[in-house]
């Protein structure tokens, strides 16, 4: 090949390669969805809200009954006419994942004698303890003071509770370990029940079913099958925060165990719950 045809087919292919190297730089980079320049870009992850350290809620329920573990403690029976105004308060206390510490306060208020607490206040119960979850278990050990009539009676609580979302079962155990009212004694109440729930819509249903055992002398009675009850609860949502409960249980009671008013007899509820 001549000297000067090579030369011009140099020229042509600089030439050539210059043009190239410009419409690479003039064309527009075309980025996809999830890419920068053509490089996969990963989006951060957002890490999960904190749990904050202190929870709680604030109950202001109205009740037919004042029922004790079975017990209609004013007699009221199957009579609906009576009011007791049940005002409750805790303060959960997040120490470590899965781990609370609780303190709560419970009331009762009603019109049946002069309180010695107050005009119309009953009964003041304060009770502090431990809830732990692991898996869908959840434990509960605690202590409460229940200050009444003059006098206060100390009380330890335990519960397990499997937390499967269908029938979560449980088991209770609520021992009174000091008391000085004539006829009732320290000893134990065991319970073993289900607390099935459902939800329609926003609102959450749940249908709890207990079966209790009394020891000797608990509730003024002898000691053995103390009540089955069946329930039926509904939470409806007002705000974020606050919700309606309503509730209507059926109990049935042993007359030697627990000596109530009426054996059988049905109690309703209704109320406001802040949660925060």
């Amino acid at each position: 090949m001549k000297p000067s045809l090579i030369g011009n087919l140099r020229k042509l292919l600089s030439h050539k390669g210059a043009m190239l190297a410009a419409a690479a730089m003039l064309s527009p980079v075309v980025a996809q969805a999830g890419t920068v320049s053509g490089k996969t870009v990963v989006p951060p992850v957002e890490p999960p809200a904190p749990t904050p350290f202190i929870t709680g809620n604030l109950s202001l329920m109205y009740d037919t009954h004042f029922i004790s573990y079975g017990q209609d403690v004013w007699g009221v029976g199957n009579d609906w006419g009576e009011w007791f105004f049940h005002p409750s308060f805790e303060l959960d206390f997040n120490v470590a994942p899965g781990l609370q510490i609780y303190v709560n306060t419970w009331a009762d208020v009603n019109d049946q004698v002069e309180g010695d607490i107050g005009d119309y206040v009953q009964e003041i119960d304060v009770n502090v303890g431990i809830y732990y979850t692991v898996d869908k278990f959840k434990f509960q050990l605690g202590y409460g003071s229940w200050n009444y009539a003059s006098q206060t009676e100390h009380i330890i609580d335990g519960k397990i509770s499997y937390l499967d979302g269908l029938i979560n079962p449980f088991v209770a155990l609520h021992g009174r370990v000091g008391i000085e009212i004539p006829g009732y004694d320290e000893g134990l109440v065991t319970q073993v029940g289900i607390a099935p729930a459902t939800s329609l819509g926003p609102v959450s249903l749940s249908f709890p079913i207990t079966v209790s055992f009394d020891t000797d002398g608990f509730h003024a009675g002898d000691g053995g099958f103390a009540y089955v009850s069946a329930g039926v609860g509904a939470s409806i949502p007002l705000h974020k925060q606050i919700s309606l409960a309503l509730g209507v249980t059926y109990y049935h009671t042993q007359d030697d165990v627990i000596p109530n008013a009426d054996s059988d007899f049905v109690v309703g509820s209704a109320g406001i719950v802040f949660t925060f």
